[in-house]
């Protein structure tokens, strides 16, 4: 009998390095699969951050933070632009823009707090990278992180060469390494396609990153590798796995890749620990068909004190509060 192969599996390099557990500190930075795979370590209780300044879709852009962060920089109203009687900053995304000034300042310097103290004490960090397609503010002859819908007119498009995005990823994990040299670097590239402009665009720009990422991987022992996006171009070959806008991963190709995440990252000793927390959680988005009976109140306690016992061994892990309803 012949066993047909009906898809083309990834090969995922083996980690050098610790592999990820419940001690581990975890910081990810970078475009929206980064939120993607920060969402499942947060549902799963592991000690993770993600984004301060909010997504951020290229390199230049994730370099900017982390030198700004090292810097000990202080932002002040000369950092700030306004557009519709929103204030802004072109370094960061626009869940920190607000309408009073004062206040985008001073949550651009915690989110500059948050960052450098998150990668003083990270094992872990990953960075996924977005596309290679930036803008340049022509006035401040300056990338941009974000546009914020400023007029096009103002920016110039241009695309990062494997060279600038390579020397961007090397400055990346010196500044780094300067604070924290024991840290584990892994980079991969964000399965979210970037059509606005066209699918040959798009190509070209995950080309650029992900040959600059293997030039950086041969080149640094602390540097990593994690290929969702070759996961979701090959394995997940199918328009079945998309959302409806045929751009962004659906909730089952994200499942899927973390499985394979899981599978290369996670100390398989942590197993019973996933399973125990996915339990919980499940146990507490459980809605009851009688709220008041004996059986959903003794279910009640016996899951307040699996939490406890949980608890006891790591005490980082909280549960939001169970459904009333």
């Amino acid at each position: 009998m012949i066993t047909m192969n009906l898809q083309t599996n990834v090969s995922i390099p083996k980690p050098e390095g610790p592999l990820l557990n419940y001690d581990s500190s975890i910081f990810l930075l970078g475009s929206c699969f980064s939120r993607n795979i920060g969402d499942q370590l947060n549902y799963f209780k592991f000690k993770s951050a993600q984004n301060p300044f909010g997504i951020l879709f290229h390199p230049v852009a994730i370099e900017n933070l982390i030198q700004k962060s090292m810097e000990e920089y202080s932002y002040s109203e000369k950092d700030i632009d306004l557009k519709n009687e929103v204030f802004f900053s072109f370094d960061a995304h626009s869940n920190l823009n607000g309408l009073d000034k004062q206040s985008v300042i001073s949550n651009l310097n915690e989110a500059l707090a948050k960052t450098r103290n998150s990668i003083m004490e990270a094992s872990h960090i990953f960075i996924t990278l977005g596309t290679a397609w930036v803008y340049r503010h022509l006035n401040m002859n300056k990338i941009v992180a974000n546009c914020h819908k400023v007029p096009q007119k103002e920016f110039r498009k241009e695309l990062l060469s494997v060279r600038e995005i390579k020397d961007s990823l090397l400055n990346i994990i010196q500044l780094i390494q300067s604070v924290n040299p024991n840290c584990k670097i892994i980079f991969t590239v964000s399965p979210i396609r970037h059509v606005k402009n066209g699918l040959a665009e798009n190509n070209r720009s995950k080309a650029h990153l992900i040959a600059a990422v293997h030039e950086v991987f041969d080149m640094q022992e602390q540097a990593s590798y994690f290929p969702s996006y070759e996961i979701q171009m090959d394995e997940l070959r199918d328009y079945r796995f998309y959302e409806e806008d045929l751009i962004h991963p659906n909730k089952i190709a994200i499942q899927y890749i973390w499985e394979r995440f899981q599978e290369c990252w996670i100390d398989p000793s942590m197993k019973s620990i996933l399973n125990e927390v996915d339990s919980i959680q499940k146990g507490l988005h459980h809605k009851a068909f009688n709220e008041n009976s004996k059986a959903h109140q003794d279910f009640k306690l016996k899951l307040e004190q699996r939490i406890k016992d949980l608890q006891k061994r790591f005490s980082h892990i909280h549960f939001s509060p169970a459904r009333t309803a």
